[in-house]
């Protein structure tokens, strides 16, 4: 899949383009979510980035990469792969990190969720790491049931699951 034009924008605006993960507006996002990972789990989490082919997140094999960008640049992004013929897995959820605090994951989420349904899924599933407070806060505030024992400490289970029924 290719990057795909868009109109002038307006200042403050934001687009959506779907890319591939070889695509240059994608850097940003695999970069910093490398360096986050790292941050917080060590320099082995990298390979949870690296865990899955960048075919998976292409329209052919049934996921999606999504940038938004802001006067041309990529501010947040994220993906969609297949998780089965019913159900598609959110991954690399990215917000820049000059670009937080300004509801632009849950415009990811909402944009990938719509995306989902367009292409015939009827759930949303995700797993998000014990460190990332704000991923399970984003993900309980728009509407996904966790899949864990909730009011257990986080640090004491692995990755914590989630899903959502799309309407």
């Amino acid at each position: 899949m290719t990057s795909f034009a868009q109109p002038p924008q307006r200042a403050g605006e934001l687009t959506i383009r779907y890319v591939t993960t070889a695509d240059p507006l994608a850097e940003p996002l695999l970069r910093e979510l490398g360096d986050e990972y790292s941050t917080r789990y060590g320099e082995d989490a990298r390979a949870e980035l690296a865990g899955y082919p960048d075919e998976e997140f292409t329209a052919p094999h049934g996921g999606v990469l999504l940038l938004l960008l802001e006067h041309g640049e990529p501010v947040a992004g994220g993906a969609f792969r297949r998780y089965d013929a019913t159900t598609a897995e959110l991954k690399r959820i990215w917000t820049h990190s000059s670009h937080r605090r300004r509801g632009l994951a849950r415009r990811v989420v909402a944009e990938l969720e719509q995306e989902a349904r367009t292409r015939g899924y009827s759930r949303i599933y995700l797993t998000t790491g014990p460190r990332q407070p704000e991923a399970q806060g984003l993900y309980l505030s728009t509407g996904y049931t966790p899949l864990f024992d909730a009011g257990a400490d986080p640090e004491s289970i692995d990755k914590l699951p989630f899903e959502k029924q799309l309407g």
